[in-house]
Order: C-alpha cells, then structure tokens, then sequence
C-alpha cells in the first residue's frame, strides 16, 4: 500500500479541555510509528539533499569510520 495513501487514513481521537479546544491526540501506536518512521525517512532526506548543498569534500564511508575510532580512541585516553 502507498505511504502517503495510509498517511491519511489516520484516525487521530482528541483530548479537549472544558471548552472544547483541541489539545491532545490519541493515535493507535501503529499509526503513531508509521508517522515517526516517515519523520526519520524526511529528515535523512533533508541530511542527504544538505549534505550535497554543501561545499565539504566528501569522505569515503571507511575512511569516515577511521577517523570517528581514532577520536574515540583518543579521548579514551
């Protein structure tokens, strides 16, 4: 099934207060986590869409985690 077609199917239940202003929403947990999950994937695609913008020379991923564990390293020390 499509993600954004099972996006909108959300049921959300509210919480109001004695006026009857929205506050709160309930949501089944398996909505709730399919919400977060698209959150994660929009913001890897903001991270990604940044990252090119950018002028930083780009580091090969090995190398990447080389020099992440030599500063580990070091300030185990």
């Amino acid at each position: 099934m499509n993600k954004i077609f099972d996006m909108l199917t959300v049921r959300p239940q509210y919480i109001t207060d004695n006026s009857g202003k929205k506050i709160s929403v309930v949501l089944p947990i398996k909505d709730f986590k399919a919400i977060m999950e698209e959150l994660e994937e929009l913001e890897n695609i903001r991270l990604y869409d940044e990252a090119k913008e950018s002028d930083e020379p780009s580091v090969p991923i090995a190398t990447a985690f080389e020099m992440i564990e030599a500063k580990r390293k070091s300030k185990s020390k």
